[in-house]
């Protein structure tokens, strides 16, 4: 006899567990954005950790408040909504939090990216700083050296950047496995010599002056205001960079719920199996790395108008080891495990300044400790549902 289902929650008692759990969830985030002692950020990690550690004992815990989550899909994501835009608003002149929440969103963006290679079809991909480099820097040349506005700089510079890899993509994604990474390795490093020694680069020098972006006759060098608070320029940059997650976040959804992402899968699966079926391994390869190059080259046009300046040292091959430690670390094809990933490790580095300078050593203690210990990440993969169930 199959034991019975366990019992959803009623309808109120859904709604409360969907606020809660949101509302502590944001409460955390804010707590450790705000935290500045280093004392507060091990306590606020060791109570994340303990949650953890109390969900994995119980796992039909999880999967309830999973349930319930997508039983109310409409509301919670109102909710995020709502707090999303709200987050200038409670934090105000605070602007390394705006600054923080700005690079988070941006680097989610950039795992999420590198997710449809590394998560969805296990293709190992140690180029990301390159395809960020290049859109930064064309969005950037076409802006000061053309006088392109941003708006059709960025376009340009995602079209340029995904040309570029894919002449590398084409030769890459043919090999295999140690043969590939070192592909990606070598990209990721010519471009950043090429970037630090070319002169119309601006070489080690970088380049200043980029012409931040105006809409609608706004600027966003200006500070703005929304209902009657005048918030920080950086807020401008906080609302852009949101809109383009939740480009990212559906364009990841719908591609994960895809066909194209259910040859990945296969790929991933194994990969001779996938060629034997009929999947053109390769295309799929290539497909997944453009689609990472243009995101990546998005989020690079973004950054360098935020930054207004940008130099080769913003794109060496540490940034690539940081987005894919997000990756390991959150989830490997699971959305919101790469989110809270990225959010982590961007953040985290910040609030532990005393051991930058071994933040590399950290990050491969890190990936190794979670490849050993729990390799599927905090939040792993979600087993692909079809039909009704989906």
């Amino acid at each position: 006899m199959e034991p019975d289902a366990p019992k959803r929650p009623g309808k109120g008692a859904a709604i409360i567990l969907t606020l809660f759990f949101q509302i502590t969830v944001a409460l955390f985030i804010y707590a450790l954005l705000k935290a500045e002692n280093a004392v507060v950020v091990a306590l606020l990690l060791a109570s994340l950790g303990a949650s953890f550690w109390t969900v994995s004992r119980n796992p039909a815990a999880l999967d309830q408040l999973a349930a319930t989550l997508r039983q109310h899909r409409a509301m919670a994501l109102s909710l995020t909504l709502l707090i999303l835009l709200a987050v200038p608003l409670l934090v105000g002149s605070d602007v390394y939090i705006l600054h923080l929440l700005i690079l988070a969103q941006l680097y989610a963006v950039l795992a999420l990216a590198l997710n449809f290679q590394l998560g969805s079809a296990n293709i190992p991909n140690f180029a990301t700083s390159a395809s960020y480099g290049i859109g930064a820097y064309a969005s950037a040349l076409l802006a000061t050296g053309l006088g392109i506005g941003f708006w059709l700089a960025v376009p340009a510079a995602v079209l340029i950047a995904t040309l570029l890899c894919l002449a590398v993509g084409l030769l890459a994604m043919r090999a295999r496995d140690t043969h590939l990474a070192l592909v990606t390795i070598a990209f990721a490093v010519v471009v950043h010599q090429l970037l630090n020694t070319l002169a119309w680069t601006g070489g080690a020098n970088g380049l200043s002056g980029i012409p931040v972006p105006t809409l609608f006759g706004h600027s966003f060098a200006d500070p703005l205001r929304a209902l009657g608070i005048r918030l920080p320029s950086q807020a401008n940059f906080y609302y852009l960079s949101a809109a383009l997650l939740a480009v990212m976040i559906l364009a990841a959804r719908r591609l994960q719920a895809s066909r194209v992402g259910l040859a990945w899968n296969a790929i991933r699966a194994d990969e001779i199996a996938a060629r034997a079926q009929g999947i053109d391994v390769t295309r799929y390869k290539v497909t997944a790395y453009l689609a990472d190059a243009a995101f990546a080259a998005l989020a690079g046009a973004i950054y360098a108008a935020y930054i207004s300046y940008i130099s080769p040292e913003n794109f060496t091959f540490l940034l690539s080891v940081t987005i894919m430690t997000m990756v390991i670390v959150g989830g490997m094809d699971n959305i919101a495990g790469v989110l809270i990933g990225a959010f982590l490790i961007t953040v985290l580095p910040e609030k532990l300044r005393l051991f930058s300078d071994y933040r590399l050593f950290i990050f491969a203690a890190i990936v190794i400790a979670f490849l050993l210990i729990r390799p599927q990440g905090l939040f792993p993969k979600r087993l692909r549902a079809y039909g009704a169930a989906a």
